[in-house]
């Protein structure tokens, strides 16, 4: 490691993904605990959730499930305002792997 490179934490509460490259696949575990992680209190999240994982699931890298994994930290109503289009960004601003995230479960 360069030690003139900054510290870049790239953990997300996922030992399986922790410091893994953001490009690499989703392993079928890790796609599994996203999966749980991403059930939502309000219905009309899962339906947009729902969606997400029927679209991509085949193809689902690391730093979509890091994406996913800012994503599902903001409530309910925050997160469903977004993907309604009544807010483009949180009152925390996102990060390029949930906006690329936010864009898939829009479409």
């Amino acid at each position: 490691m360069d030690a003139d490179a900054p510290f870049r934490d790239t953990s997300v509460g996922d030992p399986l993904l922790d410091g893994l490259d953001p490009s690499q696949a989703l392993g079928e575990r890790a796609l599994s605990k996203l999966r749980w992680r991403s059930r939502r209190g309000l219905l009309e999240n899962d339906l947009f959730i729902q969606k997400f994982f029927e679209r991509h699931e085949s193809h689902l890298t690391v730093g979509h499930a890091r994406g996913m994994y800012a994503l599902m930290d903001l409530s309910d109503n925050d997160l469903l305002d977004l993907l309604l289009r009544r807010k483009e960004q949180p009152d925390t601003p996102l990060q390029e792997e949930a906006r690329e995230v936010l864009k898939m479960l829009r479409h």
